[in-house]
């Protein structure tokens, strides 16, 4: 159990740095990166599937790049979803998304524990 809430804040933690970072994405509180944290996890665990299967012939013609496509929608998705997190375009969710995953990275590099966003 303190396995999943560490996984949880990790993941919060990350989004709020995100959102710090990349002009277009706004966190009103911490408890918006709370929940935004755990939408993220439902979305990347239920929609960005089924996304990525629909769109496999795009992603193999452009050699993986639309999955950047594909990330950005599901970033998009979460800032519906989650009162007080605001996406404001298709843009600042590709950018967003990159540095969701940049960030993810560099925070399991120093915990040691896997921050699963994308």
């Amino acid at each position: 159990m303190i396995n999943f809430f560490l996984t949880w804040a990790l993941a919060a933690i990350a989004l709020a740095i995100t959102a710090y970072l990349v002009p277009g994405l706004m966190i009103a509180s911490w408890q918006a990166a709370a929940v935004g944290a755990i939408v993220m996890g439902l979305v990347n665990a239920i929609v960005k599937p089924i996304l990525t299967l629909l769109t496999l012939p795009l992603t193999i013609l452009t050699l993986g790049l639309f999955l950047l496509v594909v990330n950005a929608i599901s970033l998009a998705l979460v800032g519906y979803f989650t009162p007080g997190f605001t996406v404001s375009g298709f843009f600042p969710a590709v950018l967003g998304s990159i540095v969701l995953s940049l960030v993810s990275w560099l925070i399991e590099q120093f915990t040691g524990k896997q921050v699963s966003n994308d």
